[in-house]
């Protein structure tokens, strides 16, 4: 595994051993003694303290995870699954807001319009991206795009990864409530194939405005949320520090989203996250998303948008316990 400049909290252990073993080549080249038992000593107990530790995440330490400066971002994805992606530009009312990018490309052999959140990798990509949080004009973009694809009977995929749409002033001035929602109500009636994909951060109604897909694909490090864990945790114990405590009751992490239902699926990363193998984690999602956009295109119109309506109908289903007699 490659060692990775920016260590998560409960990776320091594994970063010491991984240190341990860079200082034990170094001293066996530099002294040309045979140090091969003490090597294979040491590369025995990272992989064993890396079982330990991805296997136990908690769903903070996987938000930790969505979030790491190193993480493949959807346009990564989208280069590694996807062949000639052509970006289109602009919501044709206001602006070209590039936190929020689209355009044409082949999946598969097939046409497929991309939607996609896109965050930067360096400060002045994540200025230009802001910081990977949608404007109005960004969702105005995403439906304007969505309505091209269903105009020539294309699929939409969707790349969720985001914090939250942008709340600046500007942002409600131009109605970016208004945009979510108007967002919800056209891609439930999207006739065309759709499916999304939560690569990252799922926060808020800033990744539903692009999420209201037939499928919903998340990767097994990835978090979607009503609230970040940390706004969760300053509204309910006035502490931000508490959002661990918050991730954990919110059921943010892919596992718990699959059990209740707000998922379809989840897309196994690497060994540490999609950061340590990239390459990997694109073959995983493109198999997946082969086999849901096989599924829908097997549907009719008037199934595809029944079976959507049922799917989204049934979530927050709930039931009410007995009372307990005394």
């Amino acid at each position: 595994m490659e060692s990775p400049l920016y260590v998560l909290e409960f990776e320091k252990p594994l970063r010491e051993l991984m240190k341990q073993l860079d200082e034990l080549r170094q001293r066996s080249i530099e002294t040309n003694v045979d140090l091969r038992a003490e090597i294979q000593a040491i590369e025995s107990k990272i992989e064993s303290t890396q079982r330990d530790i991805y296997s136990n995440l908690s769903p903070w330490q996987k938000v930790q995870i969505a979030r790491h400066p190193k993480r493949p971002y959807a346009l990564d994805y989208v280069g590694m699954i996807c062949e000639n992606f052509q970006e289109l530009h602009g919501d044709r009312q206001y602006n070209d807001d590039r936190a929020l990018v689209g355009g044409t490309a082949y999946f598969d052999g097939q046409a497929v319009m991309i939607v996609a959140q896109q965050k930067g990798r360096d400060p002045k990509e994540r200025m230009a991206r802001n910081f990977g949080m949608p404007k109005p004009e960004g969702y105005r973009k995403a439906i304007r795009l969505m309505r091209l694809a269903e105009k020539f009977g294309i699929p939409v995929l969707t790349f969720i990864d985001t914090p939250g749409a942008f709340p600046g002033v500007e942002s409600e001035e131009r109605h970016v409530s208004e945009a979510i929602a108007y967002n919800l109500r056209e891609m439930s009636l999207l006739k065309t194939p759709t499916v999304s994909i939560v690569v990252g951060e799922g926060g808020s109604g800033g990744a539903l405005g692009i999420g209201v897909t037939d499928r919903v694909l998340i990767f097994e490090n990835s978090y979607y949320s009503v609230i970040s864990p940390e706004g969760c945790a300053a509204i309910l114990w006035k502490d931000s520090a508490a959002a661990p405590r918050a991730a954990e009751a919110l059921k943010v992490s892919a596992d718990h989203l699959e059990k209740l239902g707000v998922v379809d699926e989840v897309v196994p990363e690497p060994l540490g996250g999609a950061h340590h193998d990239p390459q990997q984690a694109a073959s995983a999602l493109k198999y997946i998303i082969q086999k849901h956009l096989n599924d829908l295109r097997g549907l009719s119109t008037d199934q595809l948008l029944d079976a959507r309506y049922q799917r989204y109908r049934h979530l927050g289903v709930y039931e009410e316990a007995g009372k307990v007699k005394s």
